[in-house]
């Protein structure tokens, strides 16, 4: 097999992406027009690539599943996104963004791609607001900025709660005009089902229209995935429930490696699970721990008493309170990063200090009642008000919160049916986002020539822990400010190869590939839903690869998952037919490759005798209960190739070199 070859170039950290940039190969203008693009996904990622590529003058084609790109999961990102801008003066810096990702990912990160990332920040702020994008700004007219978990400096932009809905309406726009234009072809409801790989390079797909069932081949001399991450394989997740690893899992079954699949970040801030018949999760931004504080009862009858609808959180003292994030980690408080808020909250509700009335007794409280005091007070002081009365500070506290938070607290009380300004959020760690995903190189190319992953659908930025407000961050510098200098590179050499034909022996066999698999998910005559094994998986994930995994759960798991995949293919029922429309069939290709994913995850996890960020490992936990990494056995990226079982998989193990930063054990206390 080849080796691995990261491409990382040499000299200084700060030279690297300049001093790559200008020595890398060009398409000329004239030339950009004789070469074609396929862009899986239109989320900030691929939409951001899809529109510059065009703009650029190449021939685009964009496929997603949804109606519309407008509708691809980035919509949901709540919080904001990180830009080393130094906006507020608190010594913020390029280096320290760098250096806040490196540490908050555990180092298990590229210190190269990392500060790319850093250094292109600024330019993605420029980029949204020239597009119109209505970040929030301060009485002056500056944009502003809140800070996220695992910082110390604010550098975090939003609109609102609603950040990734307005950054992906424009660059929704910027793809609408090169639609206009006829650069931009777009296949809406369409489902990509196979890579085309030609001579060894990456060619074109293998697409499904999900509306009239035909197979369709889709020729090009690039294939960029920006399908997202793989949340979804733990069935309950923060992620649209339509959210899968299919594009991702098909290159890597042809030959793409898979990086760090155990890495999976737990979100702290999310609505606990409320039943069994629950389909997915709702996230409470994390922005809202810059004002909210969270805590559970002292005293385990108090907290029994809350569970049981006998006391309210509102009737406990604060001296009762335990704020055990502000108590444990005194520097940063409720902003720790959040694999160590979800742990930290898991550990207390463990212990028996739950507060919700669910299954297993897990929740905690998020309250705002502190900021609302002192927004209150400074709001009267502000507008003169000498001795304003307790009801008037609550009053101008809670209009001040509204102005920052007031749709993700109308949110939650639509969906809970309680009033977050006058009782605390109920919240838990839920499955939100995977560090892992398809291997790639410095210049985001999978090990298959031609084949691209960006955005959350590869490895290569955030380590073991992705930093609250980075994940719009990557998908748009990626999309925006890295790709379309680095698939130029490859591009160079086709400049005269001509249109990709789809009458080759590699299409038509990728195609009766596809069409054999529908045929026998819809021929299968089984007896159970698709449902029932994407439920199933969900809870060996959950309780054996979840927020803590040890040895002997993660072997139950391997043998586990794997007696589910062979049930799977001779059970599974799908109704109705291939020919048309039919969403049990879209859902059984797709839980077909998490539960293989699954397995994989599985290994990886066992694997790595280690804790670091979001993967913790029982066995490997200092005496406080912390990650406890093993710097001398394990800091490498491990990619993964492709076996049919996971448990016969072969490793690379791509060595991590820390010149910059100093290898050293977290802390945040």
């Amino acid at each position: 097999m080849t080796k691995l070859d990261s491409k990382i170039p040499g000299g200084p950290l700060a030279d690297k992406w300049k001093n790559h940039k200008a020595n890398i190969r060009l398409v000329a203008p004239n030339n950009r027009d004789r070469i074609d693009v396929i862009v899986v996904g239109t989320g900030l990622a691929g939409g951001s690539a899809a529109a510059t590529l065009a703009e650029q003058g190449y021939n685009v084609k964009a496929f997603c599943y949804q109606d519309s790109p407008r509708r691809a999961h980035s919509i949901a990102a709540q919080g904001g996104i990180n830009a080393a801008k130094n906006y507020q003066g608190d010594n913020d810096s390029v280096f320290r963004l760098f250096y806040d990702t490196i540490k908050g990912g555990d180092y298990r990160s590229r210190e190269a791609n990392v500060y790319r990332l850093a250094e292109v920040s600024p330019n993605i702020i420029d980029q949204c607001v020239a597009q119109g994008v209505p970040f929030a700004r301060e009485y002056g007219g500056l944009l502003d900025n809140r800070s996220f978990g695992g910082v110390q400096v604010s550098r975090t932009f939003y609109a609102k709660g609603q950040t990734g809905q307005q950054l992906l309406l424009g660059c929704y726009s910027a793809m609408s005009r090169q639609i206009g234009l006829g650069r931009i072809k777009m296949y809406n409801r369409h489902e990509m089902l196979d890579l085309v790989v030609v001579d060894g390079k990456a060619r074109g797909i293998i697409a499904r229209n999900l509306i009239t069932g035909e197979i369709e081949r889709h020729s090009a001399h690039a294939v960029v995935i920006a399908s997202g991450g793989y949340g979804n394989v733990y069935f309950l997740s923060t992620n649209a429930m339509g959210s899968n690893v299919s594009a991702s899992w098909k290159i890597h079954k042809r030959g793409a490696y898979f990086g760090n699949p155990c890495y999976v970040q737990i979100h702290p801030t999310c609505i606990p699970v409320h039943g069994t018949q629950q389909s997915k999760l709702t996230l409470m931004s994390e922005s809202l721990r810059n004002s909210g504080r969270i805590w559970v009862p002292k005293k385990k009858e108090d907290a029994e008493a809350v569970r049981e609808g006998r006391l309210k959180p509102t009737e406990i003292a604060e001296e009762d309170r335990d704020y055990y994030l502000e108590r444990r980690y005194p520097a940063f408080g409720n902003l720790v990063p959040r694999d160590v808020a979800s742990r930290a909250a898991k550990e207390r509700c463990d212990a028996g200090f739950g507060i919700e009335n669910n299954e297993t007794k897990e929740g905690v409280f998020l309250d705002f009642s502190t900021e609302i005091q002192k927004k209150g007070k400074e709001a009267a002081y502000e507008q003169g008000i000498s001795n304003p009365t307790p009801q008037k500070i609550i009053e101008l506290g809670e209009k001040w919160v509204e102005e920052k938070y007031g749709n993700l607290f109308q949110m939650y009380q639509q969906i809970t049916g309680e009033n977050p300004y006058k009782t605390p959020m109920k919240i838990y760690p839920a499955v939100h986002y995977t560090m892992g995903g398809v291997w790639v190189d410095y210049n985001l190319m999978t090990s298959i020539p031609g084949c691209f992953a960006i955005g959350e659908a590869n490895f290569s930025d955030h380590g073991a822990n992705r930093l609250g407000a980075s994940a719009l961050m990557q998908g748009l510098a990626d999309g925006y400010f890295v790709l379309p200098y680095t698939i130029a590179d490859y591009l160079a050499d086709d400049i005269r190869t001509g249109t990709i034909s789809t009458d080759s022996p590699a299409f038509a066999e990728a195609e009766k590939a596809v069409k054999d698999q529908l045929s026998h998910l819809i021929n299968n005559q089984g007896s159970k839903p698709v449902d029932d094994f994407h439920k199933r998986l969900g809870r060996i994930m959950w309780n054996k690869v979840g927020m803590s995994r040890n040895a002997e759960g993660l072997k139950q798991a391997l043998e586990e998952i794997a007696e589910l995949k062979e049930e799977f293919w001779r059970d599974v029922f799908v109704p109705g037919s291939d020919d048309g429309m039919n969403p049990e069939l879209e859902k059984a290709g797709r839980v077909a490759d998490l539960i293989e994913l699954g397995h994989l995850m599985a290994r990886d996890a066992l694997d790595r005798n280690e804790s670091c960020g979001g993967h913790f490992r029982e066995e490997y936990a200092t005496e406080e209960g912390e990650a406890k990494r093993d710097d001398a056995n394990f800091t490498y990226s491990a990619a993964w190739h492709y076996a049919d079982d996971a448990r016969n998989a072969e490793v690379y193990k791509e060595e991590l070199i820390f010149d910059n930063v100093e290898l050293k054990t977290r802390s945040y206390k």
